[in-house]
């Protein structure tokens, strides 16, 4: 018996054994303090001056410039706060071009000439760090030798500790800048993005007569799925550890197709992991809300309650992070990766995406009648006008070699961009384009028939799951981005083509009105226009189906469903055009997100063809090798008994022989031409070729050499094969 079943039985063993499988945490997350970890408002009115307080709060709700004069006594209170929590050390917490976060630790200390050892944190530190910028992605636009980067302090964003098992950490939320000032991280872009939202939607506000309204922040709400596999089968699979997803495996005769996972009754142990990282995500100021099953085997969802874009940016890296470690803790592994399972569903991350005013008015509300709430269509018809316009930027936010298993298939929405609206809106959008008054719809109630329920009010609209990007009563679903994805460039994009669409429809307004037009009519002759100009991108069916493929491209719709060809829209004229009018990329900013989106496709697609090839030579073939020997000795022995008994070794048994013979040859030549893609991907002359051809040449062929491996399994003895089974990851916990 080989050392890859010893292990496999060892974990089964240890998972039969509830008591050894589940660990709980003492703390009761009733007793949780919710954001008691971070330096929330609350903790701001305690420690720091009155005047200190209210310039900071002028800057964290109004976007005020912060004024410097307070820094050293902000770095006073939260150090005493950070070390009265049991802190040692802090960072300013970043987020690179890596899709992840990035800190560097520093000691509250500093020594005086007699060697006198201090506590301090000084203004200048809070506000300002320096980290080694040369080894973050930068796309080319800076050399190795290039090494001076920037963190400045983002005050919009909470501070907040997370503990350590000798002592916490107190994370500044930051951003990351070039010695030159270029934007080197996501967050940067994002900000400058909801500045250019304030600003465009302000202007429409106040066309409507609204002076009241002093800030628009975007909105975000961020659903994150996953995958849970025990920590001992994740040890086992090195395409798990090495590219996030299984390379290869045998279907289970059982997947999700009895859809009983999903909403179903959560696991003890999931359910205990799920409890002790929201009791993290609490104490760190995370409003996680909803949990449940999903529709695959051992895959979930969390859910935390909408915040600013930043802010919400922010809490779904932390949620990443905390269920990460918290999975860990449970002898857990938790995958993000889009498609870790061939054969049933992946994961996502739909970003629920609207507008608030300062006032707390939510501007995508349609009320009780939209028909008559012009306000609300100026807004709706803008988020329209930027799907239709940039939805091959959008489309390419979201590409990666990951989030390509997934889109498209029905798990989630294609990979072309349309709106669904639902039959009450789009009856409003139709009236206005044919010029007809609408009629105020009355509310819909739906009742049972059951004298012990009450009746219940219908939304305005249904939800159709196919749309990559669906209204849905009061915001937008954007349901395209990956599982393992910052949500920044999406939301950074989305924002600034809104932006563009707000100013556009502001200018029209007002030019129409200063040639004297009645400011409503004006209104709704603009709306007809754009209702008009928009149609293409709205649809209201099944967009998994071939006829709509079909209609779309009709449409003229991009249908890009290799991320190699989608991010050429980071480049497009047009697309420079919008966001370095909005103020949002320098032209080099976006060249070295582009050229960093090329490089870290194809070496997601080299790493996972190589772990491949290494699988296939050092586990695969090993065991095939001693399999087939067996049978070669069974069948040899059968041919020398057959003077004594007559009986030669039946035809099925060679046949099985040879049929094991060729799927093990099959699969080596799987590598030898996974070899000569991988080295032909280097021998295009350009970058963009080079993730072209990695598109065209290396994707398709990994799920294709995968075949005779995954059919190998199937029919190897279980105790030869090496590796946990999906049939072990999916089913056991």
């Amino acid at each position: 018996m080989n050392s890859g079943l010893n292990a496999r039985k060892s974990i089964l063993l240890r998972l039969a054994s509830p008591q050894e499988g589940i660990i709980y945490n003492n703390t009761n997350q009733s007793s949780v303090e919710f954001g008691e970890n971070t330096f929330n408002d609350r903790v701001m009115r305690e420690r720091l001056p009155k005047d200190v307080y209210q310039k900071l709060q002028e800057t964290i709700h109004t976007g005020a410039k912060l004024d410097m004069t307070i820094a050293n006594s902000v770095a006073h209170a939260m150090k005493e706060w950070a070390i009265d929590k049991g802190a040692t050390h802090f960072t300013h917490w970043f987020q690179p071009q890596t899709g992840l976060t990035a800190e560097k630790h520093d000691a509250f200390i500093e020594t005086e000439r007699d060697g006198v050892v201090l506590q301090r944190f000084r203004g200048n530190q809070l506000v300002q760090g320096e980290p080694d910028a040369s080894s973050f992605p930068s796309g080319g636009s800076r050399t190795t030798f290039e090494a001076r980067g920037y963190t400045m302090w983002d005050p919009s964003s909470p501070a907040f500790i997370v503990d350590g098992p000798k002592g916490g950490i107190l994370c500044i939320p930051s951003v990351f800048i070039s010695f030159n000032g270029e934007a080197l991280d996501k967050k940067t872009p994002l900000l400058r993005s909801m500045g250019a939202i304030n600003r465009a939607a302000l202007r429409i506000l106040r066309l409507f007569g609204n002076d009241r309204a002093t800030r628009v922040v975007p909105t975000i709400g961020t659903e994150q799925e996953y995958f849970l596999v025990d920590k001992g089968f994740f040890n086992l699979r090195l395409d798990l550890q090495f590219s996030g997803r299984t390379l290869m495996g045998a279907q289970p005769p059982k997947g999700q197709q009895l859809e009983d996972h999903y909403f179903g009754s959560i696991k003890e142990r999931a359910l205990a992991f799920m409890q002790d990282a929201e009791t993290e995500l609490h104490r760190l100021g995370v409003p996680a809300k909803t949990r449940h099953n999903e529709v695959a085997p051992h895959q979930f969802e969390l859910a935390p309650i909408y915040a600013e874009a930043n802010v919400g940016s922010d809490r779904n890296q932390l949620i990443m992070e905390v269920l990460k470690k918290v999975a860990s803790r449970h002898n857990l592994a938790l995958l993000l990766h889009e498609k870790p399972f061939s054969g049933i569903n992946g994961s996502g991350k739909h970003n629920n995406w609207s507008m608030e005013d300062s006032e707390g008015n939510n501007l995508l509300d349609p009320g009780k009648t939209p028909e008559e709430n012009l306000q609300f269509l100026v807004f709706l018809v803008s988020v329209l006008r930027t799907v239709h316009r940039y939805g091959d930027l959008l489309r390419a936010t979201v590409a990666s070699a990951g989030n390509d298993h997934r889109l498209g298939a029905n798990e989630a929405p294609p990979a072309i961009m349309s709106v669904f609206l639902g039959e009450r809106l789009s009856t409003i959008l139709d009236d206005i384009k044919a010029k007809r008054k609408s009629n105020a719809v009355a509310d819909f109630l739906i009742d049972l028939g059951l004298s012990q329920l009450p009746q219940i009010l219908r939304d305005n609209t249904d939800r159709n799951r196919t749309s990559p990007f669906a209204f849905t009563g009061e915001k937008f679903e954007f349901r395209a981005i990956g599982s393992s994805a910052s949500v920044s460039l999406s939301n950074t994009i989305l924002n600034a083509a809104v932006a563009e669409s707000l100013n556009l429809i502001a200018d029209e307004i007002e030019a129409a009105t200063a040639k004297g037009e009645d400011f409503k009519p004006a209104v709704l002759n603009i709306l007809q226009k754009w209702v008009v100009e928009t149609e293409p991108i709205r649809f209201e069916g099944n967009n998994y189906s071939e006829a709509w493929e079909k209609e779309a491209e009709r449409r003229g719709l991009p249908n890009v469903k290799r991320s190699g060809y989608a991010f050429d829209a980071l480049v497009d004229t047009k697309n420079i055009q919008m966001l370095t009018s909005e103020g949002v990329y320098s032209e080099k900013e976006l060249m070295s997100r582009y050229h960093t989106k090329l490089e870290q496709y194809i070496k997601a697609l080299e790493i996972e063809a190589e772990t491949f090839c290494e699988l296939v030579i050092t586990r695969v073939v090993p065991v095939v090798q001693s399999y087939q020997k067996d049978l070669v000795d069974l069948i040899q022995g059968m041919r020398e008994l057959k003077a004594l008994t007559g009986q030669d070794a039946s035809e099925m048994q060679v046949d099985f022989l040879k049929q094991i013979t060729g799927l093990m040859d099959d699969a080596l030549k799987g590598c030898l031409r996974i070899r000569t893609a991988l080295d032909a991907i280097h021998s295009a002359d350009t970058l963009p070729e080079q993730a072209k051809y990695a598109s065209d040449h290396v994707a398709g062929l990994l799920a294709e050499v995968r075949v005779p491996v995954d059919r190998l399994e199937g029919l190897l003895p279980d105790e030869l094969w090496p590796m946990p089974k999906y049939s072990e990851m999916l089913f056991v916990m």
